[in-house]
């Protein structure tokens, strides 16, 4: 700017040398040396004047204009939504800050842009793991949500923690479980065996065995020393089966269902139908699977415990049971057999009627217990079947 307001100046200063008048000749007089000289009046340089005159108007022109252009623009702006706290204590998904949402000025100016949910946490891939890791079993757990927590099904636990000895009831505060990186199940290696042989038994294949990083096979010479524990992924074995333990009675010749015991009790109503055995339907520990052919029914100790269909009751008794602590078991003449476990109390007796509903006990922690609930089970002759395909 400096530069340009140079260049108008000397231009006006160079138009005004070319029209200036030139002063008329004079005749030379004779004056005595001792008359001293007049100086001739300095004239006014009309044109410079002028063209700093011109000069400020320029300047005063262009700044005027810069600022009725910059005032006559309607003032935008960008609204950010300000993160609130949800009630756990997260950043609500409604209130995330936006990146790149459009400028908008109040009378709807503005320009679009790209809008993009500002994270206010980086989110780091998931890299995968290849070895084990050691969790420490706190008040509370449960084996299905520890097995949720590393993604994994819950039978994998049993099968490479022998402590639990196949039964998840076994779990207790501080117990320190080993948690392997994928599904399946760990195995030393035996003289003699084959990646056929081991996929066979184990219900996997070799492909799986050979190539899972963890086990650190050399893929151009595939083979596994003796005494080495390897990881076998998908693998699965046989659980012991606790359930097994508590036999089902019938209730008489031709009435009951399972004879596993032996007759118990004579006629009786039988089940049209079943329902809930308590006021929740929420799972509070394991659900249904292998080394557990149960459900655990979320109750707080006290809480009542009805009977899921009417029937006969056909074992009503304290004590550990096995593990099952205080129990009833009713037999609903239709087939199935109904078993409530962990109860803190029982108020019915061997061969008394239940009517679908009636209060038969009240929830607790009895027994191989890891916190207050109901252990319910179905079966049909004496076997497990999955009390979620059972219950309305």
């Amino acid at each position: 700017m400096k530069n340009f307001l140079e260049k108008i100046r000397s231009f006006f200063a160079t138009l005004g040398a070319k029209f200036k008048r030139k002063p008329k000749d004079v005749p030379a007089v004779s004056e005595p040396i001792t008359t001293p000289r007049k100086q001739p009046k300095r004239k006014v340089d009309r044109f410079s004047v002028i063209s700093w005159v011109v000069t400020i108007l320029v300047v005063v022109a262009l700044l005027g204009s810069t600022i009725y252009y910059k005032n006559s623009r309607p003032a935008t702006y960008t609204h950010v939504a300000q993160p609130t706290s949800s009630a756990a204590g997260e950043p609500s998904g409604a209130a995330q800050p936006q990146v790149g949402a459009s400028a908008a000025s109040e009378d709807g100016n503005g320009f679009p842009s790209i809008s993009r949910k500002l994270q206010l946490i980086t989110n780091i891939p998931e890299r995968p793991r290849y070895e084990s890791t050691t969790y420490r079993v706190s008040r509370g757990d449960a084996m299905l949500s520890i097995a949720e927590d590393y993604k994994l099904k819950s039978e994998t636990i049993l099968y490479v923690n022998t402590q639990l000895e196949d039964n998840p009831h076994n779990l207790k505060p501080g117990m320190e479980l080993t948690i392997p990186p994928v599904d399946g199940l760990f195995y030393t290696w035996k003289e003699g065996d084959t990646f056929e042989t081991i996929a066979e038994k184990f219900n996997t294949t070799p492909d799986e065995i050979i190539d899972f990083p963890g086990n650190k096979v050399d893929l151009t010479d595939p083979k596994i020393d003796v005494g080495v524990t390897v990881m076998i992924p998908g693998g699965s074995r046989d659980l012991r089966s606790w359930e097994q333990d508590l036999q089902t009675n019938g209730r008489g010749a031709n009435t009951g269902t399972g004879e596993i015991g032996g007759n118990a009790c004579g006629g009786g109503p039988v089940a049209s139908g079943f329902g809930w055995p308590a006021s929740s339907h929420n799972i509070s520990g394991n659900g249904y699977g292998p080394g557990h052919l149960a459900i655990d029914i979320e109750a707080n100790e006290g809480e009542p415990v009805y009977a899921a269909g009417s029937g006969v009751v056909t074992m009503a008794q304290g004590g550990w049971n096995y593990g099952y602590g205080n129990v009833v078991q009713i037999d609903h003449g239709n087939g199935y057999v109904t078993v409530y476990a962990h109860l803190s109390t029982y108020n019915v007796g061997f061969c008394q009627f239940v009517g679908q509903g009636a209060v038969i006990g009240a929830a607790g922690n009895t027994g191989n217990s890891f916190g207050a609930h109901l252990h319910f089970e179905v079966r049909i002759g004496g076997s497990n079947v999955n009390p979620y395909s059972i219950v309305q």
